[in-house]
């Protein structure tokens, strides 16, 4: 194993202790001993060697070293505990089989509590890409996560493509859509569902906890007028990518080459829409049940195969308060942060 140099402690540090450094830097003791606490976790194994905070400890190690066996991420975790006083370093490290009955104990509620009291935003005033004047910079997107190949994963997560088609995933899959901090990558929030359920469903309930000074930035893929009108109620800043086949019709020009357009929910007739637009045109109070007031960025990426058009769409109405290079600038922070979360 190679080695990355030492610590305070004049001791050299291998890769595996970082990582478990870094984890309980991230998620300290006391707010795992909260989560346990609040959920109403018993310990229930005699000897006492397996306490809920280590066994949560535990479940976090084994999905950062996913490829290590049960036992030596035990090794890892529990020797690290130890140096913390939260291990008596005479305790058996425990065995796999332990492991398994242990996580069953815990239950998923412990993790889930655990994640609203460590998840956050991290950024200082100086982080670079983490914020656009008064607003926070997030993005929201989805991926996926293979899961162990067991029943249970398969019933509650299901599988990616179908055994008629040939193209059936080799592991159950989990859907994770998350909403972190630009600059960061620091997850914010997050919602996870079976492989079956589409990105904007598995999307909907975090729309309705961004924070008020947030600016949120999303792919194409999540817009929907029933999606914006979600995000908007929430009072955070929205900046996103309008689908290709978006009617965005002309309200006003801006002095600074934008436009303001509107919105319109599906469905309605077309003197209907044509009535909104007027309204729009006229500066009225729009129904926010039927269209919204947008401001429209177009630009083109040179540098892309055909000179790709980009509109971006956005509740920042007003020139004055963001300009359309900073508007572009600011989306283009989401695709560090995707990566991150990806990676």
């Amino acid at each position: 194993m190679s080695l990355v140099g030492e610590g305070p402690s004049g001791r050299v540090a291998v890769p595996s202790q970082v990582s478990v450094g870094v984890l309980a830097v991230t998620v300290p003791w006391f707010k795992v001993a909260d989560a346990v606490a609040a959920c109403g976790v018993k310990e229930k194994r005699s000897d006492g060697t397996l306490p809920a905070h280590v066994v949560a400890y535990l479940t976090m190690g084994l999905c950062l070293f996913a490829d290590d066996p049960y036992e030596e991420v035990a090794t890892k975790v529990t020797g690290s505990l130890a140096e913390w006083g939260c291990w008596n370093a005479a305790w058996p490290v425990p065995t796999a089989s332990a492991i398994t009955q242990a996580r069953k104990r815990l239950g998923r509620d412990v993790l889930k509590d655990l994640f609203y009291r460590v998840a956050g935003p991290v950024a200082e005033s100086a982080t670079r890409g983490a914020r656009l004047r008064g607003w926070r910079l997030t993005a929201v997107d989805g991926f996926e996560l293979d899961l162990p190949d067991s029943k249970q994963n398969a019933a509650e997560f299901g599988y990616a493509g179908s055994e008629r088609s040939g193209n059936r995933s080799a592991f159950p899959k989990a859907r994770v859509v998350a909403v972190a901090e630009c600059g960061t990558h620091a997850f914010l929030d997050a919602e996870v569902a079976g492989i079956g359920v589409g990105e904007k469903s598995v999307a909907g309930p975090l729309l309705d906890r961004l924070g008020e000074d947030w600016l949120l930035t999303a792919d194409r893929g999540f817009y929907s007028f029933e999606a914006w009108g979600r995000a908007r109620r929430s009072g955070a800043g929205l900046l996103w990518r309008a689908p290709t086949q978006l009617r965005l019709p002309l309200v006003a020009w801006l002095a600074d080459g934008t436009y303001l357009s509107v919105l319109i929910k599906p469905g309605l007739r077309e003197a209907a829409r044509t009535a909104l637009i007027e309204d729009a045109k006229a500066g009225r109070e729009l129904d926010p049940e039927r269209a919204h007031l947008v401001r429209v960025v177009e630009y083109d990426v040179p540098d892309r195969e055909g000179k790709e058009l980009i509109a971006l769409i956005t509740s920042i109405t007003d020139p004055a308060a963001a300009r359309a290079d900073e508007l572009a600038s600011a989306y283009h922070q989401r695709w560090g942060a995707t990566r991150g979360r990806t990676s």
